[in-house]
């Protein structure tokens, strides 16, 4: 499902975000990926995602090589992709409804589809009673939800999540993990950034730790 070999990326001559790293993450799996601010996990995820390129080396999703793909397949790429990121990234101006209907307006779907899944999935986070609502009218948990629709709208195969429970409290990050859990048993690979080891020790999965840009543990 991914794979990636030797990649190496930086940023300037003497920062160097991540080195030789050399991984593998199964069809359907959950994984975290931890380690302190700096390590290299949002660099990792944006890797993956296509929103950066690697300075060396294959990053092979789905058997295709996305260090190699032109600009213009990118698109086509993400949406078997979802991203959750830790700042939200939600339109302001936009309800809760058309902030999810995006990914579908932009892979071209019918209005009819658009209402349809949009529906189901703010259903499936329990939003479907706020769907005409502004972001600045929802709690943090609440605009979390919004995203992990907004991520998994397009039935992603795979689910990059960066920090998604960088900004909450306990509670609502117990409630966001369960919910990335629900979709992880439908099928969809999970690859989960944190570095709260309390949450990675309560959700017992394969652990990948980096340190300085290089794979600590859970490689392979």
């Amino acid at each position: 499902m991914i794979q990636l070999f030797h990649v190496y990326k930086s940023y300037g001559r003497h920062r160097a975000a991540l080195e030789d790293i050399t991984l593998r993450i199964e069809k359907g799996e959950f994984a975290w990926l931890t380690g302190p601010s700096g390590a290299g996990k949002s660099t990792l995820l944006k890797l993956l995602f296509g929103l950066e390129q690697p300075d060396a080396g294959q990053i092979v999703i789905q058997n295709r090589n996305v260090a190699r793909l032109k600009e213009s397949s990118l698109p086509q790429l993400r949406r078997s992709i979802g991203f959750i990121f830790q700042d939200f990234k939600l339109l302001q101006k936009k309800t809760v409804f058309d902030n999810v209907a995006v990914a579908l307006q932009i892979a071209g779907a019918s209005p009819t589809e658009i209402r349809r899944r949009v529906t189901e999935v703010l259903g499936s986070v329990g939003l479907d009673h706020k769907k005409e609502m502004l972001p600045s009218m929802l709690s943090a948990g609440e605009q979390q939800r919004v995203c992990v629709a907004r991520s998994i709208v397009n039935h992603p195969m795979i689910l990059l999540a960066d920090e998604p429970t960088g900004n909450l409290d306990a509670d609502l990050t117990t409630e966001i993990i369960e919910l990335l859990k629900t979709i992880n048993t439908k099928g969809t690979t999970m690859l989960v950034a944190t570095h709260n080891r309390e949450i990675v020790s309560r959700v017992p999965r394969r652990v990948i730790v980096l340190k300085e840009g290089r794979i600590a543990e859970g490689g392979g």
